[in-house]
């Protein structure tokens, strides 16, 4: 029997999504994906007042089974030990004072002294999760924010429950995080944005990848930005300084064998900074990605480490 390809879409967190697969039963998954995603949304989403971790933040809940804010809590202490603190979920006051959380009510700049408050209870050290669940927080102010990679779970989420259901070809995207499930002999074809400051429609494209069973994440300074007096600030708040990260790069494109690995990444190496993502790269060969980024006399600049340049579909650069 002939596979035939569905195409479903959808809305979820804020976003839409747009799934495609292979089924020779032609099954259609829609209701069950969408159940899938809203209690997803019941776990992680700090835009669902009712959710796991805005109970948590608010210290109405002091102990969870939820097994989705599990997974994420302790798959964000791994990335922030990995990228020295980096990449920090506890930031989530300050995407709310900047104006980038839920509130969206901030217009002017924050002032050091409202910066330094707030920054005394952010730090990842600040809150542990027991193994029995149990939470347990140094200040009653910690906070936790798992947007930065939460989406991208929710792409490999419903890329096993594909794959329980014995889907083998099939391609998720949420939000822009996309996960490419295949056949040994058949790839998808995924193009990457241009990193032009653009909020409102979708940019020239950069180039086109090859995907085979791969998670693709891009992070960027380019589209979810306040502009005051003239200045960009980046949603990307740095978890040191208390600020919208300032470097060179406007966006990083991610890949690795997860979703989840790849969209956490994107945002750590944003907050980096060019060298100290280079290096980070270097040392984590799971992971392949482009950096988009300016150099010294204001042109684009590109970074790619060996397995990228592999996946591209026209390489002109070798």
């Amino acid at each position: 029997m002939v596979d035939s390809q569905k195409t479903l879409y959808g809305e979820a967190q804020g976003t839409t999504y747009t799934i495609q697969y292979n089924d020779s039963l032609n099954r259609d998954f829609q209701n069950e994906i969408d159940s899938l995603l809203y209690f997803f949304d019941l776990s992680v989403s700090t835009y669902q007042p009712e959710s796991v971790i805005s109970a948590i933040n608010r210290n109405e809940l002091k102990e969870t089974d939820d097994s989705v804010f599990l997974y994420c809590f302790r798959f964000a202490k791994e990335i922030w030990r990995e990228t020295k603190g980096n990449f920090d979920p506890t930031v989530y006051p300050l995407v709310n004072a900047w104006g980038f959380g839920p509130e969206r009510k901030k217009e002017g700049e924050m002032k050091s002294a409202a910066i330094d408050s707030i920054l005394q209870f952010v730090g990842f050290e600040k809150i542990e999760v027991s193994s029995s669940g149990m939470v347990t927080k140094r200040d009653a102010r910690v906070s936790l924010d798992f947007n930065a990679f939460a989406q991208g779970y929710s792409v490999d989420v419903v890329s096993n429950f594909l794959q329980s259901k014995g889907i083998k070809t099939a391609l998720i995207e949420i939000g822009g995080e996309v996960f490419g499930l295949n056949d040994l002999d058949f790839y998808w074809l995924l193009g990457v944005e241009s990193p032009a400051y653009n909020t409102d429609s979708k940019n020239d494209t950069q180039l086109s990848l090859k995907i085979h069973n791969k998670g693709v994440a891009t992070s960027g300074n380019y589209r979810k930005y306040r502009e005051i007096e003239g200045q960009k600030l980046s949603h990307h708040i740095h978890p040191k300084t208390g600020r919208p990260t300032q470097n060179r790069l406007l966006s990083a494109t991610v890949i690795s064998n997860h979703t989840i690995l790849s969209d956490a990444t994107a945002t750590g190496l944003l907050v980096m900074g060019l060298k100290s993502s280079k290096k980070y790269l270097r040392t984590h060969k799971e992971i392949d990605a482009m950096m988009i980024y300016t150099s010294m006399k204001g042109k684009f600049k590109v970074y790619k480490t060996k397995g990228f340049r592999k996946m591209e579909v026209d390489n002109k650069d070798k």
